[in-house]
C-alpha cells in the first residue's frame, strides 16, 4: 500500500519535532512495506509571513488530496497581536477537513510517575482517552467584537453531538467499557442538549457504562483521582481546557499526541504541545508527542495498527531506558531521542 502524508511543520519547535517524527514514520513504513510519500507546506505563522494567510490555498489543496496530515506546532508571540493569527488557520483546516473528533490519549508510564506534579500514588494507573468535539461550540459560533460589549454564541445540534459521541462509545467499547460525558447541564441549554443526546445514543451501546460529570467537578476529579476515568467525551471548549489540564499528569506535555478524525480515514495528527519559541532551534524539544501522533496516523489513516503498536512500544522503551529530553530530566537532544526510537523499532 501507499501513504501520502502532508507535513505542516509550522512554527517554533514544530519543524524540529516534525523532522524527528518523520524519521520514525519512515522506519515504520519501511518495515511494514508501506510506500510513503511526504511533502511539506507552509502553515501558521510562517505562512502569514510568506503568504499573508495562515492557511494558503496551495497548502489546503495539498491537505485535501492527502491520506493524512501531520502538524508540528503553530503560533508564537510574534503573531499574538496581529490582525491575522496562526490559530485562525488551525480552526479553518479542521473545518475544511471536516475532522470533528479530537482524540487525546493519556497513559502514564510507571517510570514517570515521580515526574508528575501530582503525588505518584494518585496518578499511577492513569490511562485516559479524551474525545473532544472539534468543529462546534463557542469557537465557531457567531461573535460580536467590541470594547464595551462582546458576544460569542455557543451552538450545538443533535447531529453534531451524536457523531462525536458515537466515536467515544466505540472507543469505550474497545477499552474498559466506561464512558464519562462532561457538560454543564445545570446551567447551559447546549449542555442539556448534549446530555440528552448522549443518553439517547447510550441505548445503542448497552455494554458501555455511562456517567455524566459537570465540567467544574471534572476539573477537580482529574487532579484528585485521574485513574478513575477511561474514555471522556465533551464539547469543544471544555475539551480544550480539560485535555490541557490532564496533560500535565503524564509528567510533560511533550509526551502526548493527538488525532483529529472525521467520517473517513483521513485525519489531522499533531502533538498537543505548543510552539515553545523559547527553546526553538536548541534541540531541546521532546519529540515523543509527535512520534506518538505518527503512531496514531498509522493506526487510523493507514490501517496499520501493528506498526502503530510497535512505534508506541519503542517510544515507551526509550523513555524507560532514560533516553530523555530535559523536560523529563534527561540530557538527550530531540534528534537523539528520535534516533533511539528508530533503533528500538528496527530491533523489534
Amino acid at each position: 500500500m501507499s501513504l501520502n502524508v502532508v507535513l505542516l511543520p509550522g512554527d517554533g519547535i514544530g519543524p524540529e519535532v516534525t523532522e524527528a517524527a518523520v524519521k520514525v514514520l519512515e522506519a515504520a513504513c519501511a518495515a511494514e512495506g508501506i510506500a510513503l510519500h511526504t511533502e511539506s507546506h507552509d502553515f501558521g505563522g510562517i505562512a502569514i509571513d510568506r503568504h499573508g494567510d495562515p492557511l494558503p490555498a496551495g497548502t489546503l489543496d495539498a491537505c485535501l488530496s492527502a491520506d493524512a496530515i501531520f502538524l508540528g506546532a503553530v503560533g508564537g508571540p510574534k503573531w499574538d497581536m496581529t490582525p491575522i493569527r496562526p490559530e485562525q488557520g488551525l480552526l479553518r483546516i479542521r473545518k475544511e477537513l471536516n475532522v470533528f473528533a479530537n482524540l487525546r490519549p493519556l497513559k502514564l508510564l510507571d517510570c514517570l510517575a515521580e515526574m508528575s506534579p501530582l503525588k505518584s500514588d494518585r496518578v499511577r494507573g492513569t490511562d485516559i482517552l479524551i474525545v473532544r468535539e472539534l468543529t462546534g461550540g463557542l469557537y465557531f459560533g457567531d461573535r460580536e467584537e467590541g470594547l464595551e460589549r462582546a458576544t460569542d454564541s455557543l451552538v450545538y445540534t443533535d447531529a453534531e453531538v451524536e457523531r462525536v459521541t458515537r466515536i467515544a462509545f466505540e472507543a469505550a467499547k474497545g477499552r474498559s467499557g466506561r464512558l464519562t460525558s462532561v457538560d454543564k447541564a445545570n446551567v447551559l441549554a447546549s449542555s442539556r442538549l448534549w446530555r440528552s443526546t448522549v443518553n439517547r445514543i447510550a441505548k445503542d451501546y448497552p455494554e458501555v457504562a455511562v456517567d455524566h460529570v459537570l465540567v467544574d467537578a471534572m476539573a477537580m476529579h482529574l487532579i484528585q483521582r485521574p485513574s478513575r476515568f477511561d474514555v471522556v467525551v465533551t464539547e469543544n471548549l471544555f475539551g480544550d481546557i480539560l485535555s490541557d489540564e490532564a496533560s500535565v499528569i503524564a509528567g510533560s506535555i511533550g509526551l502526548l499526541g493527538s488525532a483529529s478524525l472525521g467520517e473517513g480515514t483521513r485525519g489531522l495528527y499533531e502533538p498537543i504541545h505548543g510552539s515553545a519559541p523559547d527553546i526553538a532551534g536548541k534541540g531541546k524539544a521532546n519529540p515523543i508527542g509527535a512520534i506518538m501522533s505518527m503512531a496514531m496516523l498509522l493506526r487510523f489513516s493507514a490501517g496499520a495498527p501493528d506498526a502503530a503498536d510497535r512505534i508506541e512500544a519503542a517510544a515507551e522503551a526509550v523513555i524507560r531506558d532514560h533516553v530523555r529530553t530535559s523536560d523529563l530530566g534527561g540530557t538527550s537532544s530531540t534528534q537523539q531521542v528520535a534516533d533511539a526510537v528508530v533503533e528500538k523499532l528496527m530491533a523489534a
